[in-house]
């Protein structure tokens, strides 16, 4: 073996000399990863056979829990989203496990009171969670008193977010510029940071004000700086170089399959670019690739449905225009799709700065990317030209009241009293910690859940989400039987789906000329999307087909068994939300009927059959992309008939109520 051969072989084994100063990487692909490509539907099975592989390579923490997992898991998938934490915990177990905590918002949509903040972080922490990422939508961090005083308490890392935004195509301004980050670190250092973490979300940040950023920060404190940037405009992998070259000291990654697009860049090429330096990571490529080759032949055949393979580019550049999050983009073309309302985009994104500027130029990110996304959805389709606004969300009230914090600018005053007009808390916004304004919840929701929740995990999951914690709690412990959407699929079926597309592409799928044998329970429903062509297919696994299950967890004092519905509880669902309610017929006849104006799920009616109502008075709160709007009468009269409760799924022009 010649010698450049012997240095090649060395330089690429995992023995090959340390470097200086090896940059350090958190890998997202069990978290950002998948909620970025495929809405979060990664279910924890399909985790399991990469994880001891994971724990080996040597990364600085992996990204296993928080952002939208809780809510998809719970409410999509029919998994306990504290069981994942248990279970990956068995088999990674050197890696540090991460998450992503909304501050006072935890892992949900709105600002929760104290009581249940510090019970979830108390929880997080004994489930096995290690480093607790933590940001708030609007960079105030009043919002993180709570959580991170159990985060200390708990022994754990504390990682404060700053969350990265622009009002320049460049970073500068007069909102968000140099001196905003500095200040912003300082007070993550006052806090008690143990690091600190550049959360640009929507991949705006440019290589070189990565790396001038970078400087800044690294003259000002000695905490640990990480970036955070996702693919979505093309540059993050550029601005990951600078911001290494800069002095950062841990970098943000996804395994080639769960990177690019709206994702994170990969790790393998950041491996080999650093090879040599003073930053190299030490990473053994070949653990890497031995990961990527599982993950593509047994994991990703089940998600690439999922995947949005309407465009070429892999890359969108305009979301340097809109500064919209990838999976916030996606959400708002979904909905937009299901109200045959899809050539209204261009006017959501030309209406979309202008309520960003309204609402006080915040971040677009969880939950201010929905709040935002909604609200423009909202204009463009409910406003005219007489009046703006006309449809305001109940999450737009509260930001406007002060229950998210503080903007980064005032919000437009006109806006601000027109959504406070009638407001319940009060028409005048508050100025303290939005917490001191909410009532404990704990006790509240012991109450109202009762003994369908067994421990304290169940208790903080129906606190959170009341209407589908509930549903799940339900499904968990046999209530009701968990619905076939939600069920996990196998290769078996990703196979017959495969075929399927094939014949479709071959033109042989025609009519069967014998008579169909009798659908068994275990049929499931596929769309099957073949250049533009589209076929709704049912497969019906024949022979001895049992849907997968989850590896069994060690026992819990405090649960009592479950008796697990039809295709174990544990074991993950597919990709499909819940199907909408059909509408039923009018209970009576005649009467107004009001109509569900977008696609949705119901919260609550405000109402009882036989009230008494005026025109515009609250009769139903619809849930549409976890933000809700309240219905009003559409006249003045007696409320007849309430068509849904609760956790029901509705579709656009449903008759959700009648008055008389």
């Amino acid at each position: 073996m010649s010698d450049q051969v012997k240095m090649t072989a060395m330089n690429y084994a995992s023995d090959r000399p340390a470097a200086e100063n090896p940059v350090k990487i958190m890998d997202l692909s069990l978290r950002d990863g998948h909620q970025s490509l495929f809405a979060t539907r990664g279910r924890t099975e399909d985790m399991i056979p990469v994880a001891e592989m994971m724990d080996e390579v040597g990364f600085w923490a992996i990204e296993t829990w928080g952002g939208a997992t809780f809510d998809t898991m719970h409410r999509f998938l029919n998994e306990d989203p504290w069981e994942r934490l248990r279970t990956l915990k068995r088999y990674i177990k050197k890696t540090p496990f991460s998450m992503l905590l909304r501050a006072q918002n935890l892992v949900g949509y709105r600002n929760y009171a104290d009581d249940l903040a510090t019970a979830f972080v108390d929880r997080a922490a004994e489930n096995g969670m290690d480093i607790f990422r933590t940001f708030d939508a609007l960079n105030d961090y009043r919002n993180f008193e709570t959580v991170v005083k159990q985060i200390k308490k708990s022994g754990k890392h504390f990682q404060g977010c700053i969350c990265y935004s622009l009002t320049e195509p460049r970073l500068g301004g007069d909102v968000y510029n140099e001196k905003y980050y500095v200040d912003r670190a300082k007070a993550l250092d006052d806090m008690g940071a143990d690091s600190i973490c550049i959360k640009d979300m929507a991949g705006l940040i440019a290589p070189y004000d990565a790396y001038n950023l970078i400087k800044a920060l690294k003259a000002v404190t000695k905490t640990p700086i990480h970036l955070h940037s996702h693919f979505t405009s093309g540059m993050a992998s550029m601005s990951h170089l600078k911001a290494i070259e800069a002095g950062c000291d841990i970098i943000d990654t996804c395994m080639t399959p769960y990177a690019y697009r709206t994702a994170h860049p990969a790790v393998e090429p950041l491996v080999m670019s650093l090879l040599g330096t003073n930053r190299d990571t030490g990473f053994d490529i070949k653990k890497l690739f031995a990961i990527n080759e599982v993950l593509e032949r047994e994991v990703m055949p089940k998600y690439m449905h999922l995947l949005d393979n309407s465009k070429c580019s892999i890359i969108d550049i305009n979301v340097l225009l809109h500064q919209t999050p990838g999976g916030m983009l996606s959400n708002l073309v979904n909905q937009l799709r299901e109200m045959d309302k899809l050539d209204k985009i261009d006017d959501v994104f030309a209406e979309l700065p202008k309520v960003r500027k309204d609402l006080g130029q915040i971040p677009l990110v969880t939950p201010t990317s929905q709040i935002v996304g909604i609200q423009t959805v909202n204009n463009v389709l409910f406003d005219t030209p007489e009046e703006r606004y006309k449809m305001i969300t109940g999450q737009v009230k509260d930001l406007c009241y002060g229950l998210y914090g503080k903007t980064a600018v005032p919000i437009n005053p006109e806006v601000q009293k027109k959504a406070l007009k009638g407001y319940a808390r009060g028409e005048e916004p508050i100025t303290c910690r939005p917490a001191e304004v909410l009532e404990p919840e704990m006790e509240k929701a012991k109450k109202e859940i009762g003994d369908l929740a067994k421990d304290i995990d169940d208790l903080v999951l129906y606190a959170i989400y009341p209407v589908t914690g509930k549903k799940f709690l339900e499904w968990k412990y046999g209530v009701t039987p968990a619905p076939p959407e939600v069920m996990a699929i196998t290769m078996d079926e990703v196979k017959k789906r495969e075929e399927l597309v094939a014949k479709a592409k071959a033109g042989k799928l025609v009519e069967p000329k014998a008579a169909a044998p009798a659908k068994s329970e275990n049929v499931r429903t596929f769309n099957v999307f073949v250049d533009k062509e589209y076929f709704s297919v049912e497969v019906d696994p024949t022979g001895d087909f049992q849907p997968m299950a989850m590896p069994a967890a060690a026992p819990r004092a405090a649960a009592a068994p479950a008796a697990a519905p039809k295709a174990a509880a544990a074991a993950a669902a597919p990709a499909a939300a819940p199907k909408a309610a059909a509408a039923p017929a009018p209970a009576v006849e005649g009467g107004t009927p009001l109509l569900a104006p977008m696609p949705g799920m119901i919260i609550k009616n405000c109402v009882n059959v036989g009230d008494v109502v005026k025109t515009g008075d609250p009769l139903v709160i619809l849930e549409a992309m976890k933000m809700e709007n309240s219905l009003g009468a559409p006249c003045d009269g007696t409320v007849k008939a309430l068509c849904f409760g609760s956790g029901d799924s509705v579709n656009k022009d449903t008759v959700l109520a009648i008055i008389g």
